[in-house]
């Protein structure tokens, strides 16, 4: 075995979960290496549904823009039964949502991480594969297999588990894998029909057998390119898998079977039956059968190990739940094993992961599987909560125990995701900005909303400390408190109210970068009306809420965070 390597973490798998991982641990100046058995990415529309709120992460992580050009409209969805259209539902989101629901092949998304992690200096290692590991107080020891059928041995501070299904990540840590399979096989595959439905829909139409429940489904969920949809629908008798039905040797049936494809002709049958209009199939791209498990670990890592994406929880694919919240996983950890990586984390911040991503989990299995079964009506939420929840904008850590108390009042809360707004405006940009555009490419960021008397911890503020105008010493006391207890991880912003005088810097040196929310939608959005100091982390949520905001109130908050003085 050659000599060892080592590198601060490795991550096991290049789906869009681990190659989300490793962008994020390299902008954040992170040693990372990332594996994958497969020789080459895999050209196979699976996932392609892109949710708001993974497009708010990719601005975020600064990729947004690509995405977005390769990427096409979800505007909605028509569902038919029995040839007969019964609903057609529009994917609206409220005006401050700045993304809607798109689509886009997974090889596509794949295509966009792996371009911007090379910005960084990395690339995919491509045919190697993870072994085996061990870890100890120190790191994990990895074993990986290359290209070449050599054994290389990687030591590592933390290892991160993206490697699906059959995670030898999640085996070797002794996870437990909860769940079940369905018994129904389906067929995928990508094609192009001619038929006349508007463009941006995707489609669901049933046939019901005569005691009511679904025996024949075809689902079609558009993709880029005029006429091409990503098809899903039963299997065949001929086409059915003559095996048990927990035919994977590790007891877990889920994903492509790649010993079997329909053909163009299995798919036209189908369509020739279920189609909302006559239609012919053509340039199919590719086909497959495949199985749907539903499943969940026990807990999302151990030690210095982690799982994400399908190596922690698989389930149906409905409402395109499953890589979008692999994807959160991803961010949700790799900041914090950044901080952790720096010597900069609290002890107990890696847990936290655990603690806020596996109730997300939970709750994504039980819905996916319970639409899956009797569709999304079987939820009684209103259509306008029902969509906010599809579209992932829901998920809140309200209780981690690295976020502060929610407490009360209106607007978001400690452990809520933090909205965006538009109509803030600088002294040199001609054009009002969006929230999100402060936050890009950021990490921690201290949102510092003032009045012009007691902008920070001013008389108004309640803190005894008159600052007399909106460059007082109250915003520099806060900004340095977070500087001083992140070890100057933390930035700081200023967003002045709608009729404030100043329009630019503020503090005591005038260095603090400020705007005003000349559209006064921060103030509505937060529910700011007075002065309020926010928390946003760097997957963004709110870490904590603060008025009046005091330097020691906000150093608390910190201390659950970050080590004591940032550092180790």
């Amino acid at each position: 075995m050659a000599h060892t390597r080592t590198t601060d973490v490795l991550v096991a798998g290049a789906g869009p979960v681990g190659l989300t991982a490793a962008v994020e641990l390299r902008r954040r100046g992170v040693s990372c290496r990332i594996v994958d058995r497969l020789p080459a990415r895999l050209p196979f529309a699976k996932a392609v549904g892109i949710q708001p709120r993974t497009l708010e992460v990719w601005d975020r992580m600064g990729l947004v823009r690509a995405a977005l050009d390769a990427a096409v409209p979800m505007r909605g969805q028509f569902t038919y039964l029995g040839g007969v259209e019964q609903i057609r539902i529009d994917f609206a989101m409220p005006p401050e949502v700045p993304y809607g629901f798109a689509a886009l092949p997974q090889y596509e998304t794949e295509r966009i991480l792996d371009e911007h992690l090379a910005r960084f200096g990395t690339a995919v290692e491509r045919g190697t594969e993870l072994v085996s590991f061990d870890q100890d107080a120190d790191g994990v020891t990895c074993r990986l297999k290359t290209p070449s059928g050599a054994e290389e041995e990687v030591r590592t501070r933390f290892l991160v588990g993206c490697d699906g299904a059959h995670s030898t990540v999640r085996k070797g840590l002794g996870l437990s894998y909860e769940g079940g399979a369905f018994p129904e096989e389906y067929m995928l595959a990508d094609v192009r029909v001619d038929w006349d439905l508007p463009d941006g829909y995707g489609v669901r139409s049933m046939h019901l057998d005569g005691d009511g429940k679904v025996d024949d489904l075809l689902v079609c969920i558009p993709l880029p390119g005029r006429g091409r949809y990503r098809m899903s629908m039963m299997v065949p008798p001929e086409l059915s898998a003559a095996r048990p039905a927990e035919g994977a040797s590790d007891g877990v049936t889920h994903g492509l079977q790649t010993d079997r494809a329909p053909g163009l002709a299995d798919i036209q049958t189908v369509l020739d039956r279920l189609s909302p209009r006559p239609t012919t199939a053509s340039d199919i791209r590719w086909a497959s059968v495949f199985r749907i498990s539903h499943r969940i670990v026990d807990r999302y890592g151990d030690g210095r190990v982690f799982v994400a994406g399908d190596a922690a929880h698989i389930h149906p694919p409905t409402g395109a739940q499953g890589m979008n919240t692999g994807i959160q996983d991803a961010c949700n950890l790799a900041w914090k094993l950044s901080l952790a990586v720096e010597g900069a984390a609290h002890p107990a911040l890696l847990a936290s992961y655990d603690a806020e991503r596996r109730p997300v989990g939970e709750e994504v299995v039980g819905r996916t599987v319970r639409h899956a079964a009797r569709g999304v009506e079987s939820d009684p939420e209103d259509a306008a909560t029902l969509m906010m929840r599809e579209a992932q904008l829901l998920v809140a850590y309200r209780g981690s125990p690295v976020v502060d108390p929610p407490g009360e009042g209106p607007g978001p809360r400690p452990g809520d995701r933090a909205p965006d707004c538009s109509g803030l405006t600088g002294q040199i940009a001609a054009y009002p900005l969006r929230l999100y555009d402060l936050l890009r490419d950021r990490g921690h960021v201290l949102l510092l909303y003032g009045t012009e008397t007691g902008t920070g911890t001013g008389a108004e503020a309640g803190t005894g400390t008159s600052t007399g105008s909106e460059s007082g010493t109250g915003l520099d006391e806060l900004a340095r408190t977070a500087r001083e207890s992140s070890g100057g991880r933390v930035e700081t912003c200023v967003i002045l109210p709608a009729d404030s005088r100043t329009n630019g810097p503020v503090g005591d040196a005038g260095v603090l970068p400020a705007y005003r929310d000349a559209a006064g939608e921060f103030a509505r959005l937060y529910a700011a009306d007075q002065p309020t100091a926010f928390v946003i982390r760097p997957d963004g949520y709110l870490g904590a809420r603060l008025s009046p905001a005091t330097p020691q109130a906000l150093a608390a908050h910190f201390a659950t965070v970050f080590a004591a003085n940032g550092t180790a």
